[in-house]
């Protein structure tokens, strides 16, 4: 065989190498998710047994603040983390919010040494809000266990919505940000691991990161757009992490370094599940959002690097809690799969922000 032909069959070798893994990439990466008619409506306590329809992201926000909660088979951790929210959420009057410092927020360079946690958080105010808990088709009486708590507190406006599968946190937070109200949009976990008052802290912080934008980002009296995350990284020396169990650290300090080789490791923890949303973020990342897994986090993240959002990571009080549903193993596997996937489509320009989305 002459040098041509095997630079013909090199060359024919290495397409059809390229066309096999871009098929093998378009196989397996996850559609984004359809929901089923079913879940386009919530139950309340006022109205347990008669479903009513779910508003949309795309409508005008209707409420200062929406609170997103995940839960797969939560019916036990769930009451508690609920009891912590309002008691937060209704422990002060309604009064006029004061001008935000300036510095004491870093946007994208993360956490620095000088920046520590706040011993207190500053004061809340009194908003209008929502609870929206997302059941991500539990096996045990976790929506039960919501409307429960919804009798005892008639004042809380409390939704309940169903999944008719187990999709994953991912998709069970996308599809709470999709139906939602508020002005801005907070994500929380179930466990109550974080501690709800630092959500002064994330609401303080995207103020800063919102003026510094300037008045020509609002649009039709709806703010701009932001993401401001809650951090545990300032915490990894301390005992809330020395203590946590060995199998977690192992899990945290192999996702830290996945994301330092893929090269989405801007952030110093992507995991945390205290994250807060503009209402214009929340409309310009979720629907592009595919992984419904524990990645999510990751891939918000990037997508709000390509659409030009900022993104501010302030340290939040965390402490672990009892009953996780991770299994380090096979969502260790799963994750560093979907990371993969997450490079290779963003690579490939199939995944990223809709031109709409860009700032």
């Amino acid at each position: 065989m002459d040098q041509s032909s095997l630079l013909y069959a090199g060359l024919v070798l290495g397409a059809v190498t390229v066309l096999t893994l871009y098929a093998l990439v378009v196989l397996i990466s996850p559609e984004l998710l359809v929901p089923h008619d079913s879940e386009k409506s919530y139950v309340s306590p006022s109205s347990p047994d008669t479903p009513q329809p779910l508003g949309r992201i795309s409508d005008p926000p209707s409420i200062d603040l929406s609170v997103i909660i995940p839960a797969y088979n939560e019916s036990k951790r769930l009451p508690d983390m609920l009891a912590t929210t309002i008691a937060h959420l209704d422990s002060t009057p309604s009064r006029a919010p004061s001008p935000p410092p300036e510095g004491d927020v870093d946007i994208d360079v993360d956490l620095e040494p000088e920046h520590p946690p706040l011993s207190k958080p500053p004061p809340p105010l009194r908003r209008t809000y929502e609870l929206i808990i997302v059941d991500d088709g539990s096996s045990d009486d976790t929506p039960s266990a919501a409307l429960a708590f919804g009798r005892e507190h008639p004042h809380v406006e409390l939704r309940v919505v169903k999944l008719e599968h187990n999709v994953g946190k991912g998709g069970a937070v996308r599809h709470g940000m999709l139906h939602a109200r508020g002005a801005r949009l907070l994500m929380v976990d179930a466990d109550g691991a974080t501690r709800f008052a630092d959500l002064e802290v994330l609401w303080r912080d995207m103020d800063i990161v919102l003026k510094r934008q300037g008045e020509q980002r609002l649009k039709d009296g709806e703010e701009g757009a932001a993401v401001v995350i809650g951090s545990r990284a300032h915490l990894v020396k301390t005992e809330a992490v020395v203590k946590r169990s060995l199998l977690r650290n192992i899990l945290m300090y192999a996702l830290h370094t996945l994301l330092r080789i893929l090269g989405v490791g801007h952030i110093r923890d992507t995991q945390c599940g205290f994250k807060l949303f503009s209402r214009r973020a929340a409309r310009a990342l979720f629907p592009a959002q595919h992984l419904p897994g524990w990645a999510f986090d990751v891939e918000l993240l990037l997508l709000a690097r390509a659409a030009g959002v900022p993104v501010a990571e302030v340290p939040v009080a965390w402490h672990e809690v009892g009953g996780s549903k991770l299994n380090v193993v096979l969502d260790s596997v799963g994750m560093f799969r979907d990371l993969l996937l997450l490079k290779a489509n963003f690579t490939l320009g199939r995944w990223g922000p809709t031109p709409s989305a860009r700032t």
